[in-house]
């Protein structure tokens, strides 16, 4: 049978013209509207997370304290993707500590084992438990902590006497309070917090129920209200995007300083390759609840989404447009290929990381000592992101963005440091 291929007018001019150079500034802006969207989508599921606490306070159960869990694992999967904007974005590096900030001395906020410690000389407050500290002593001044508000988090305790491991707020202050520690060493299991720690009187278990459910509340608002911030600072008329947006070369810049220094220092090094190095279980990003292979994977689909410029929303609905990879590839097709290439190979990587725990393998087993499979799997992702960062670095030369430094790690750069 024979078919007749017809083309329109319109086809026929498409083919004989050249595509338009795709501009700078629409590169930019498509980035701008995919960190919008991003956090856009990490603020809903921020309020369904909300929704689901306030539920556990209101009618603690076994129950509801698995839903309040499963909301927060569902809130991570796009505020993961929005990592890529640190380092190149500062209005985003300086306002991530408040809901991102890891590793914490979970004992400055509630309970911990006997065998965690107490307070040290590098941090007297690492075992302050202010859930059962309605008063104590900052820096020689007395502290009324009866009352426990998101001001109260934000302003007094978080980061308090300037030591970054006084983390009072954020993602993981909300996970410890719903998981409690994870007792497990490199064994299975994740944290195991009780939902009776919510329960009222008599049938409340490790004391302060009350006390604890206003902390989680506070914690949960508090980071209900900073995303609301950080999506406006995206609008069309908010502080990010302008500064994104006032100078195309700097403008491109920061999406290739965030996509090379997470890639680089922060996930393959401080994220990873260390807490290999350490074989230390404690090392791992999301430690309560073992949803760490989840954490890497969605950073790494960050990074691959603002090169590609286009990103799905969580009610399906896709944001795109003109991409960084498009104007590579205008420049220089084999190295987009190349960089796409190096993108896809990490996700892969990563996925089996992630494909491992589903299936029981969790990534604090993945990290105990003589444990080759673990080492295979991790190390995977890891040589995966320094791969991708080689690539990242040569789309800066052929760009001529060539003053760019990316973050780097001890555990890369120097090994013999970690140790020291």
């Amino acid at each position: 049978m024979k078919y007749n291929h017809l083309l329109t007018t319109a086809a026929l001019l498409a083919l004989a013209s050249p595509a338009a150079a795709v501009e700078k500034t629409e590169v930019l802006d498509t980035y701008a509207n995919i960190a919008a969207a991003k956090y856009g989508d990490s603020l809903i599921t921020a309020q369904r997370l909300r929704t689901a606490v306030q539920a556990l306070i209101a009618s603690p159960s076994s129950d509801s304290l698995t839903a309040a869990r499963s909301a927060w694992l569902s809130a991570r999967v796009p505020y993961q993707q929005t990592e890529v904007y640190r380092f190149g974005n500062a209005i985003v590096d300086d306002w991530e500590g408040k809901v991102n900030s890891w590793p914490l001395d979970e004992g400055l906020i509630d309970y911990v084992d006997a065998s965690y410690g107490g307070p040290s000389d590098e941090n007297e407050l690492a075992g302050l438990n202010v859930i059962s500290s309605p008063t104590f002593t900052l820096s020689g001044t007395q502290i009324d902590a009866s009352a426990i508000t998101p001001e109260f988090l934000s302003d007094t305790l978080h980061e308090a006497d300037g030591i970054e491991a006084n983390v009072a707020t954020g993602y993981h202050a909300i996970e410890f309070l719903l998981w409690g520690q994870d007792l497990n060493g490199h064994d299975a299991g994740a944290g195991d917090r009780p939902w009776t720690d919510y329960a009222a009187g008599d049938d409340c278990t490790n004391a302060n129920c009350d006390r604890r459910g206003e902390y989680l509340a506070a914690a949960t608002d508090l980071l209900v209200s900073d995303l609301e911030w950080m999506r406006a600072q995206w609008g069309d008329d908010g502080a990010a995007r302008k500064a994104l947006t006032q100078d195309t070369d700097a403008g491109l810049a920061s999406i290739l300083t965030g996509m090379g220094s997470l890639s680089y220092g922060e996930q393959a090094g401080e994220r990873m390759r260390l807490g290999l190095m350490l074989n230390d279980p404690e090392e791992e990003h999301d430690c309560f609840s073992d949803n760490t292979h989840n954490s890497h994977y969605y950073d790494g689909l960050g990074i691959q989404t603002a090169y590609l410029g286009e990103y799905v929303r969580v009610d399906g609905t896709q944001v795109s447009g003109p991409s960084l990879a498009d104007m590579v590839a205008e420049a220089d097709a084999d190295l987009n290929l190349e960089m796409q290439a190096k993108l896809s190979n990490t996700m892969m990587a990563l996925g089996r990381i992630k494909t491992a725990a589903e299936a029981g393998f969790a990534y604090d087993q993945m990290l105990a000592r003589g444990n080759a499979g673990g080492e295979t799997l991790i190390m995977g992702g890891v040589d995966a992101l320094i791969d991708q960062t080689r690539s990242i670095e040569r789309v800066v030369t052929m760009l001529g963005l060539d003053q760019i430094a990316f973050e780097g790690s001890d555990s890369l750069d120097a090994p013999s440091a970690v140790f020291q």
